[in-house]
């Protein structure tokens, strides 16, 4: 489907944005799979079937984001499965469409027992951004479950108007695809479809979105690539709300690394968050405190980097967060009053001996071990490319390698990671970051450290400066929380980073500044 112009001259001004809730502004998607999971698969077995189990993809072809019922339809109607509608009363024991479904709602139900709602600090960024502005906020889902969901998860009375699965059964609306359910929730709003922007992240959400004839449809897709859903009609796509912001006209545009404003710019915001506040610093290694170089062994910390490092870390906690080995990090920067996370955060330590390792990342260890012979192997006949073993992670390097080679890399990687279960690739400044695909990284490292530090509460200002992808994570975490300020010092990308600094020079100066302001010595 070819893309909409987002902004076609003449545009209205958007006055409300409409929500789905989960994955968009609560992080259930996962609870969502695994319940899915057990009922397909438990059902698939128990019948004998010798049908595929089910899957993340199904979960997005079929499922999300329809009502449930729906979703069970779609799912075993792929498997060549036809089973009779029932009714919603259907015991979850009775082999009917509504019977699974209530199965579903169970196993869903129990989760929600066993675990608390979190909501997606950039979704909680993006609705303050929205309140300032004087933009409306709505949620739609199709869930019977929403109204628990939201309350749960603190934020049910940030938003005016909420359409569910319980006032589509009543008013018998369709699901997705259709736009029923969004549309419902505009007409509530007092507001007309050409004044509204959707956020989805599923397809038969963006779909429904532009069949609605919304004035912008927004995708969010966390764990892949965007294209999928731009693919469906979004006018614009991110993997997180952090990345969006209001631009003219009132339309929510991505933050782009090069316009975002300078902190040198934004000093007096800055002093205005420290105001009778706590201050922690997270600092990035290196293209942050060091510039990056062609050989990761030879980016040494200057002398002057140190001495604010020293300063700064005199008055505030300072933690360096890197994808560089604990130990190697350690040695870098020579400072044990510092507190330092290795290996993209699953490797932590500190003062006075503290140490803790994050054992979800722990069990990849030999994984991540054979996948790096298999890259080694791979990339031998390449010159410049080179495989860094780290514990808890590796790192393809490339930056020597000449330039129509760069596909055989990733190429090289793209094999290896289909080749080894439960590893994913991210892309950074001429390397591939090789990780466990587990729910942790720099983001989850920099939050485990303010719990540890007791920092973990709202008399904290935590700040981050990064320059890198991975650092993305981070600069997310924080968002409705912190702040998030990205070093320029590379290729323009969209970021969830507030504010931004020139280069590590500069990353320098602003330490230097921090200090001087934290320690109340009066500097502009």
């Amino acid at each position: 489907m070819a893309l909409r112009n987002s902004d076609p001259p003449g545009a209205m001004q958007i006055e409300a944005v409409l929500f789905d809730m989960d994955g968009v502004i609560t992080d259930t998607a996962t609870a969502h799979l695994a319940a899915w999971k057990r009922l397909f698969d438990a059902y698939l077995l128990s019948e004998g079937r010798a049908a595929e189990p089910f899957s993340e993809a199904d979960y997005r072809l079929h499922v999300d984001g329809k009502p449930r019922y729906d979703g069970v339809q779609s799912f075993l109607a792929s498997r060549g499965i036809e089973l009779p509608w029932g009714g919603p009363d259907d015991d979850p024991e009775t082999e009917t469409i509504c019977g699974l479904g209530n199965r579903k709602n169970h196993h869903f139900q129990a989760w929600l027992a066993q675990n608390a709602i979190e909501v997606f600090p950039g979704s909680r960024a993006l609705l303050c951004e929205l309140d300032a502005t004087g933009i409306r906020a709505a949620v739609f889902s199709s869930s019977r479950n929403a109204r628990e969901v939201l309350d749960s998860a603190g934020v049910l009375a940030r938003f005016e108007v909420l359409v569910d699965g319980q006032d589509m059964a009543e008013t018998d609306l369709p699901g997705k695809p259709d736009p029923a359910i969004m549309l419902r929730a505009a007409d509530r709003l007092g507001t007309a479809p050409e004044r509204v922007a959707i956020i989805e992240d599923a397809i038969s959400g963006v779909e429904a979105g532009v069949a609605g004839g919304f004035a912008q449809v927004v995708g969010v897709e966390r764990s892949s690539d965007e294209s999928a859903l731009e693919k469906a009609g979004a006018d614009l796509a991110v993997a997180d709300l952090a990345e969006l912001t209001i631009g003219e006209g009132r339309r929510l545009v991505a933050r782009k690394m090069h316009s975002t404003p300078l902190a040198w710019e934004a000093r007096g915001a800055i002093r205005e968050r420290m105001e009778g506040r706590r201050v922690a610093v997270f600092l990035d290694y290196d293209g942050t405190l060091t510039p990056i170089v062609d050989d990761p062994a030879a980016a040494t910390l200057g002398e002057g980097m140190r001495a604010a490092l020293s300063r700064l870390s005199a008055k505030v906690r300072v933690a360096i967060v890197s994808g560089r080995d604990l130990k190697d990090v350690q040695a870098l920067v020579q400072d044990e009053t510092l507190y330092y996370a290795g290996s993209h955060g699953f490797d932590l330590a500190g003062p006075d001996g503290w140490r803790h390792v994050v054992e979800k990342g722990a069990a990849f260890v030999p994984i991540l071990k054979d996948a790096a012979e298999t890259l080694a192997a791979r990339l031998a006949s390449i010159d410049g490319a080179r495989v860094e073993r780290k514990r808890f992670s590796l790192a393809v390097h490339f930056r020597q390698v000449a330039p129509p080679d760069e596909a055989a890399v990733a190429q090289a990687v793209r094999e290896t990671i289909a080749e080894h279960d439960g590893l994913h690739a991210s892309a950074g400044k001429k390397v591939y970051d090789v990780k466990p695909r587990v729910d942790w990284h720099k983001g989850r490292a920099v939050l485990s450290l303010l719990t540890t530090l007791d920092l973990d509460g709202e008399d904290v200002l935590p700040i981050y400066v990064g320059d890198d992808t991975t650092d993305e994570d981070a600069f997310r975490s924080l968002s409705d929380r912190g702040l998030g300020i990205v070093v320029r010092d590379g290729a323009d990308r969209r970021t969830s980073a507030r504010f931004a600094l020139r280069d590590t020079g500069d990353v320098e100066r602003f330490l230097l500044w921090l200090a001087d302001v934290v320690g109340g010595e009066g500097v502009p």
